[in-house]
């Protein structure tokens, strides 16, 4: 497969698409020339960010709506804006994104939040309020996705909303269930080509299952109990139904929360010596 960035193309892809575009060339075209020049005290070529520019006036041309405050549009336009300053000889002050080492304290949050998670599978009648839904949704968005493609959406679904439409699954179902899934359109930029060739089913899954690993660890930080599950196929089908989802829109898995009626002890795990095969 090829990418086709043929202004007739752009002009005509779904918008889903070509905004994944419009990041996805951000990210390979720019920003990763970017560090790299800012790393060894170089000045940026001219004309990068170009290619990204054309294309948000093909988006501007089109009509399609942008709000500045979104993430990922913010962002787009903030490495632009840094492009430009580099390829003038100017400085870029990445100071203001510079890591901030974590005290002890902090550290053994982490150890704990890591550690001790475990998945429930039982929990109490208590509502689930929806700022904390909220907080887990925004974990999942803020994890590792390849070339930022924001490719995820959400469903949720409180059972007593809808009951029996989880039915079938292996664990008592929870009170909220919140499933995870991929627009495709974020890939594919017509038939035959995608947004990025280099994209490959597994490092898609991998988006989902980096942003449902978010997810718990951020529910348990909150007091839930979640568990992260797989879908029967019939399951899939009455969602897929049920909310009229676009065919593009593909269902992954999903996460089961609520307020814990119980505590499992955290499973596990072998000791770091049996697994490192190797240190080179």
């Amino acid at each position: 497969m090829e990418v086709n960035y043929s202004r007739e193309n752009l002009m005509t892809v779904h918008p889903t698409t070509l905004r994944a575009m419009i990041v996805e060339r951000t990210h390979h075209t720019v920003e990763i020339q970017l560090y790299e020049a800012l790393a060894k005290g170089k000045r940026l070529a001219p004309g990068r960010g170009d290619q990204v520019r054309e294309m948000l006036a093909i988006w501007k041309e089109r009509g399609l709506p942008m709000d500045l405050n979104s993430p990922d549009w913010a962002w787009v336009h903030a490495v632009l804006d840094m492009a430009e300053q580099a390829s003038k000889g100017e400085s870029v002050d990445l100071s203001p994104f510079a890591w901030q080492p974590f005290d002890e304290g902090e550290r053994a949050v982490a150890r704990r939040l890591i550690r001790e998670r475990r998945s429930v599978r039982h929990w109490t009648d208590e509502d689930v309020p929806d700022w904390m839904i909220d907080e887990v949704l925004q974990a999942g968005l803020w994890a590792a996705h390849g070339c930022n493609l924001c490719s995820l959406r959400f469903l949720v679904v409180r059972e007593k909303s809808l009951p029996g439409l989880f039915k079938g699954s292996d664990v008592p179902g929870g009170p909220v269930h919140i499933v995870a899934c991929q627009d495709r359109r974020a890939y594919y930029a017509q038939p035959g080509y995608v947004a990025n060739p280099e994209m490959l089913e597994n490092n898609r899954v991998l988006d989902c299952g980096a942003a449902m690993q978010n997810m718990v660890l951020t529910a348990y930080a909150l007091g839930l109990g979640a568990v992260w599950l797989t879908f029967r196929r019939e399951m899939k089908q009455r969602l897929r139904a049920h909310f009229e989802l676009d065919e593009q829109v593909q269902i992954v898995t999903y996460l089961d929360l609520g307020f814990p009626a119980q505590t499992p002890m955290p499973p596990g795990r072998r000791a770091l010596e049996e697994v490192v095969i190797a240190r080179a």
